[in-house]
């Protein structure tokens, strides 16, 4: 029974450091996922200005049927509305510029 162990272990063994002697460090991975990564950020970047201006359009729809209305916190929507249009495009150009891309 012991000997069919250590047979078993002794062919995992000699398994294991051939295939490890096979391995790569995988560097090329990494650049190749880095580069993949990195073009796909002018479009991610020009995907978040299409949002904010989709955003920024529904917003001022919404702003002007509250003061058509005569709603007192119209100021308040505006300002809400405004900020979150700001914040995408700000969002888009820190990602770019720290990305470096």
């Amino acid at each position: 029974m012991t000997m069919c162990r250590r047979t078993v272990s002794l062919f995992f063994l000699i398994g294991f450091v051939g295939f490890s002697a096979l391995a790569q460090d995988g560097s090329a991975g990494i650049n190749q996922a880095n580069d993949l990564v990195r073009g796909y950020f002018p479009t991610a970047v020009n995907l978040m200005y299409a949002i904010g201006a989709i955003v920024g359009l529904i917003g001022a729809i919404k702003v002007f049927s509250a003061w058509a209305e005569g709603e007192p916190h119209t100021k308040k929507l505006a300002a809400g509305w405004f900020g979150a249009c700001i914040f995408l495009v700000v969002v888009a150009t820190v990602i770019k510029s720290f990305f470096g891309v």
